[in-house]
């Protein structure tokens, strides 16, 4: 139970930071903006990805936590390019 109000939380926070970098994109127009939008969504989606992949679709735990880290990975990359990149 506490695991499921954990990874709930982080997709309510990981969301609202993804819209707010999105946001701010939307508003300047700069790619490095719109990169970081997009590595916090994926990261965002990776923490809460392996879970629902178990419970919902009954892929192996194994297996779902391996997605979720290459998703956070991949959306750690976008992060550091886009904060490179400026």
């Amino acid at each position: 139970m506490a695991l499921a109000v954990v990874k709930t939380l982080m997709l309510v926070v990981g969301s609202v930071i993804t819209y707010f970098a999105f946001k701010a994109y939307r508003r300047t127009r700069q790619r490095a903006l719109g990169m970081l939008a997009v590595g916090f969504g994926l990261v965002t989606l990776g923490f809460v990805l392996a879970g629902m992949l178990y419970e919902i679709l009954g892929v192996s735990l194994e297996m779902g936590i391996l997605l979720e880290s290459l998703l956070v990975l991949t959306g750690f990359i976008v992060i550091a390019y886009s904060l490179y990149t400026q």
